[in-house]
């Protein structure tokens, strides 16, 4: 998917929401268990549920790899469905890759040439050669992390050269002459709030894809005040809040709902930056 068509998806559908499929088995409708692939049963009802309302679905392959080769299945099955089903959607491995170069070119093999999506995220520790294989494919984003919500990133990424420039800092100014604001984004977490301002200081066209809204605490204002762009520049990513609003049967119909929340207030923050 080209920047222009996402674009073109968010402003269409009013929503940057992106929806994390971090199917856990412990917290799976019962009833669903019962179903030849469970992980593929209840994505499928979540996609169905939620594509009104969201503009791109990430998967967190560790939610997958975790189950060996039924939850693979899973996976595969799940990007064959988005990508019959719902075409205009933008499709996210959340993998975190990130080796040598000839690992990393199998790496991009096996989710641009096999599986087809959209986007991989990939750390960027080991430089420019673990990265630029992504960079090859043409229509395909690399997601590179720069400046995690979780609360270990304060033991690197806020750390100061003697120059005064924080890692995270130093990680957007060089990676951003290795790709384009065509085909890469960055992650940010929400919880870093005031800290997308600096983001956008070195980095000011490229999209941000933004964890730690809802269940981490992170504001959707915020990120929006900060990091928003005149044509968005922002995918927001909920997985726990919406995926297990109910664990019931109306498991589908709770995630939608809290969707449809989410949506209406990007629809009025989009509104407003105008």
């Amino acid at each position: 998917m080209t920047r222009e068509e996402l674009v073109h998806t968010i402003f269409e559908r009013k929503s940057f929401l992106c929806v994390g499929l971090d199917p856990d088995m412990e917290k799976l409708p019962k009833h669903l268990l019962a179903e030849e692939n469970p992980i593929f049963a209840f994505n499928r009802a979540i996609i169905d549920a939620m594509a009104p309302y969201c503009v791109a679905y990430k998967p967190n392959l560790a939610f997958y790899e975790q189950l060996g080769g039924d939850g693979m299945e899973a996976f595969e099955l799940t990007v064959t469905y988005l990508q019959e089903h719902y075409p205009h959607h933008f499709i996210i491995a959340d993998a975190k890759r990130g080796d040598i170069g000839n690992t990393s070119k199998m790496y991009a093999r096996s989710f641009f040439g096999h599986y087809g999506v959209d986007a991989v995220t990939v750390a960027p520790y080991m430089g420019i050669d673990s990265v630029s294989p992504f960079l090859t494919y043409e229509g395909k984003w690399v997601v590179l992390l720069a400046l995690t919500s979780n609360k270990g990133s304060l033991d690197f990424q806020l750390t100061e050269s003697h120059e005064g420039e924080r890692l995270f800092e130093k990680v957007l100014r060089v990676s951003s002459e290795w790709g384009t604001a065509n085909n890469m984004m960055y992650v940010v977490g929400a919880t870093r709030g005031e800290l997308i301002a600096d983001v956008r200081k070195i980095v000011p066209d490229h999209f941000l894809l933004v964890p730690g809204v809802g269940a981490q605490g992170g504001s959707l204002q915020e990120v929006c005040q900060y990091g928003m762009t005149s044509d968005c520049g922002l995918l927001v990513n909920s997985s726990r809040g919406i995926l297990y609003a109910s664990q019931g049967e109306d498991f589908a119909e709770a995630a939608a709902a809290a969707a449809r929340s989410l949506q209406e207030e990007m629809a009025s923050l989009i509104s407003n930056n105008k």
